[in-house]
């Protein structure tokens, strides 16, 4: 096995509600259901039997621009959460108001639910680089922003090199070098969809953003991961990858 430097964290992202705008926090811990507080909140559409509930901005553009916040920061596994509504309001999560909000919006009824290992796609947790936002903007003309990819972790390599993290599929990170570093396995990666064409500060739409990514990227950008070992993880904790020769 080699393990080398390959960056470090540049940002950390949670989402306490599916399809919500995200949280840049600066220290979490990581465990098997990946970051505490992430996507523990969902609200599923009513009036469907599916594999897939979620009201997401597939369903409501708009839902992006809610922002859930923890009351509890400091425990967040245990908080109660709140929502500032795009028109200003704070309410609860919980709070009759904001689920009929929601639903005069999707024109069905909705309903909230909390699941302690998270309302996942796929897998847990999530990683992209710098390098490929940069890489991807250049290939649209056009700023997307990291935002629009809802990654859990975002890295600033040490070679810059777009899509890198494509490349570390079946290796194992470590982020710092303490005896609680937390420890990931790179699955696979991500295949995307519709979400990535919402623009999470307006809302807007622009279909074109997928069409180029599935175009030329095979319609995969960033990288699925899980806990190899529970720990903790910081903005600006060095990288180390770990792989066999």
């Amino acid at each position: 096995m080699i393990s080398k430097k390959v960056g470090t964290v540049h940002a950390l992202n949670r989402f306490p509600v599916k399809s919500m705008r995200g949280q840049s926090i600066d220290e979490t811990h990581v465990y098997w259901y990946g970051f505490d507080g992430d996507r523990r909140y969902a609200f599923v559409r009513g009036d469907i039997v599916s594999s897939f509930p979620w009201l997401t901005g597939r369903n409501v553009p708009q839902i992006v621009q809610y922002a859930p916040q923890f009351v509890n920061t400091a425990d967040v596994n245990n908080s109660a959460v709140e929502v500032k509504t795009p028109n200003g309001r704070i309410l609860p999560i919980t709070s009759p108001e904001l689920k009929a909000e929601l639903a005069e919006a999707y024109g069905k009824d909705v309903n909230l639910i909390q699941i302690g290992r998270g309302t996942f796609d796929a897998q847990q947790l999530s990683v992209m680089s710098l390098a490929t936002v940069t890489a991807l903007e250049q290939m649209m003309g056009m700023d997307v922003g990291s935002g629009r990819f809802r990654q859990n972790i975002l890295i600033e390599t040490e070679n810059n090199y777009a899509y890198e993290e494509e490349e570390w599929v079946d290796s194992i990170l470590t982020f710092g070098n303490r005896a609680d570093s937390a420890r990931i396995r790179l699955n696979r990666r991500i295949q995307r969809c519709a979400m990535i064409t919402i623009d999470p500060e307006t809302a807007e739409k622009d279909p074109s953003i997928l069409k180029t990514v599935a175009q030329q990227r095979d319609n995969c950008v960033g990288v699925y991961a899980s806990a190899e070992k529970p720990g903790t993880i910081r903005v600006g904790d060095p990288i180390f990858l770990t792989y066999s020769t």
